[in-house]
């Protein structure tokens, strides 16, 4: 197996599937924004692009939808199809298994879908790079004035103080039971750490580095160096960078958003830690100044390449330059 091979079949595992269903952020922010829209949906053709169990083909038919068409690589097609028809939804949704740039969907010659919706987000949002499949579909089968769903995605930044848990985490390697392991230090410190961070924590304001439009991006522009600047609240240290996204649905008549960040409630992607080398202590009133950047790995292009290049203007300066894969 190659390694799309065990990504496809890692989503053939229901358990992956509950966490997202469990997730009401995510589950129910797509309801709303599809349920609460029918004069989006009511006659439409819909295309799901990594249907997954089929919850958002089922949202799209119950709203009304004429026909939806749900396209996923993962063997989860098989419950989905009995799902889709334990619901009654048999004749209105077409479930197809394979890669959407692969597979022929059932479209007559020519006909293209109304709307597109799709969980495509990964962690630190372009995680996994589905987004290139989600553009890939848009480009080939949405009609002129087409919906997408959602429409807008923003990644933003902040920093955290965070000593307790970066000790348990990169200082733990020191001393392993009277044994140096510190060359595993800088493997450690290279991978982000996908966790939930308390809002205490966040010692900055946040920053928008990066505003996606669903309708207009490119995949090239999936490939970015964008600079940030982030202000200092509050006398403290800096142990690590932190990164969340926020996704809105703003062709529904009131727009529905979600927000992953700290400030919000829990979803499964929680939040993106990545650890600098050396800790900063920051002042109220300073601020950190620098560039991101964000490509798909070489090896494997769902994995991620983040660079960040920063330099603190305050009393004790730094100028860094820290490297993560993910």
């Amino acid at each position: 197996m190659t390694s799309k091979d065990y990504y496809a079949d890692s989503y053939a595992h229901f358990g992956i599937h509950e966490e997202m269903l469990k997730d009401e952020v995510r589950t129910l922010s797509y309801r709303n924004a599809i349920c609460n829209n029918p004069h989006l949906f009511k006659g439409k053709t819909v295309l799901d692009v990594g249907c997954g169990t089929g919850i958002l083909c089922m949202f799209a038919a119950k709203a009304g939808a004429k026909k939806v068409i749900g396209v996923d690589m993962s063997n989860i097609i098989v419950q989905a199809r009995q799902i889709v028809e334990a619901n009654g939804f048999k004749d209105t949704i077409h479930l197809v298994k394979g890669k959407l740039e692969e597979v022929e969907l059932p479209l007559a010659p020519g006909e293209k879908v109304d709307v597109i919706i799709s969980e495509w987000m990964g962690y630190f949002l372009l995680y996994e790079s589905m987004l290139d499949t989600v553009l890939a579909a848009r480009d080939k089968y949405l009609a002129p004035g087409g919906v997408m769903m959602p429409d807008t995605a923003s990644l933003y930044l902040s920093a955290i103080e965070d000593q307790e848990y970066r000790e348990e985490k990169i200082g733990f390697w020191d001393d392993v039971y009277g044994f140096d392991y510190s060359c595993i230090k800088e493997i450690a410190l290279r991978e982000p750490l996908v966790d939930t961070v308390e809002l205490k924590s966040v010692v900055c304001d946040p920053c928008l580095v990066k505003h996606i439009n669903l309708l207009t991006v490119t995949k090239e522009e999936l490939t970015f160096k964008d600079s940030f600047k982030l202000n200092v609240t509050r006398n403290d240290y800096i142990h690590a960078f932190l990164g969340w996204f926020d996704v809105s649905f703003d062709a529904c008549h009131k727009p529905v958003k979600f927000s992953t960040g700290p400030h919000s409630r829990y979803t499964h992607w929680k939040q993106t830690v990545f650890y600098v080398p050396e800790m900063m202590t920051v002042s109220a009133g300073e601020s950190i100044s620098g560039t991101l950047s964000c490509a798909p790995n070489a090896k494997n292009n769902r994995d991620l390449d983040i660079v960040f290049e920063y330099e603190l203007d305050g009393s004790q300066p730094i100028k860094a330059k820290a490297e993560f894969q993910m």
